[in-house]
């Protein structure tokens, strides 16, 4: 039996961060682990079902329609074929898309793709999702082209303009802030202002999103003590993250994608709440 040094030590190995001693052992491995955990890309990827993503069609053109006055799109088939998926696309057009939203013909990516988050990806970790798509099995299926009524434009969030320093992450709260915006957190739990994110009040929450569920609210995540998480233990905050269960035990509504975010390691959970704890408390 490993005695404790050495499991700590085993752990320490496969906690899923951007350092290096702290990488799954193949690029693969960690491309997943981004790709369908951190990233939650099943949500707009993967056709979902009654019990989630149908993960026999993963990444073959999600269900979602986003119509709205600017564009019509769905999430892409982003398997290998060749045909209507991105398998012809080479691995920097691949980069290219995730970081600055455009396709290998020049059409931008819709801003449902949270491109303006993924400036930031690290060199490696933006490799580690290209080899992991290129391994997916290849799905034929044919995903409607986009529909774009008026010009957008695409929008970095502030901080992830360019690719994270891959020794910065050592640094707990560092690494918390770079999975925070890798995750897209704040893509919807900041305001927007005539469609656009309003910076100036970042993580306060009070987007709508309707569906199924009725109406939900993106709640404010910043530290303020009684409108934000303040008062938060850090389990509580985990748990809302991971189970969708509010501080007084009440089920928290969809969109946010619960079931992915639960596969995430303790140590990257921790310091996303390390990293949350640092935001201004703001109303």
């Amino acid at each position: 039996m490993l005695g404790r040094t050495a499991g700590l030590a085993l752990a320490a190995m496969v906690i899923g961060t951007a350092c290096a001693q702290a990488q799954p052992q193949t690029a693969v491995e960690r491309g997943a682990y981004l790709v369908e955990t951190v990233m939650t890309c099943h949500n707009c990827h993967t056709p979902i079902g009654p019990n989630g993503p149908d993960m026999a069609r993963a990444f073959s053109g999600g269900t979602p329609v986003f119509d709205t006055p600017a564009f019509r799109v769905r999430g892409s088939n982003i398997t290998p074929d060749r045909t209507n998926g991105i398998g012809a696309w080479s691995d920097a057009e691949i980069e290219k898309a995730l970081r600055e939203g455009v396709r290998p013909n020049g059409i931008p990516l819709a801003p449902p793709m949270p491109t303006g988050f993924y400036g930031v990806l690290t060199p490696a970790d933006a490799r580690a999702i290209v080899v992991y798509l290129r391994s997916l099995k290849s799905s034929p299926t044919k995903v409607e082209a986009p529909v774009y009524r008026a010009a957008f434009e695409r929008e970095a969030f502030p901080g992830a303009e360019k690719p994270a320093d891959p020794a910065s992450l050592a640094d707990k709260v560092k690494l918390g802030e770079y999975l925070v915006t890798i995750a897209h957190c704040m893509e919807c739990h900041t305001p927007r202002d005539r469609g656009r994110l309003d910076f100036s009040a970042v993580g306060t929450g009070r987007q709508e999103f309707k569906g199924p569920w009725g109406v939900a609210v993106s709640r404010n995540i910043t530290s303020h003590p009684e409108k934000g998480l303040g008062a938060w233990s850090d389990a509580e905050i985990k748990r809302a993250i991971t189970h969708g269960i509010s501080r007084d035990g009440t089920r928290l509504k969809p969109p946010m994608g619960y079931g992915m975010y639960a596969r995430m390691t303790q140590a990257d959970l921790d310091a996303m709440v390390a990293y949350l704890r640092t935001l201004p408390p703001r109303e």
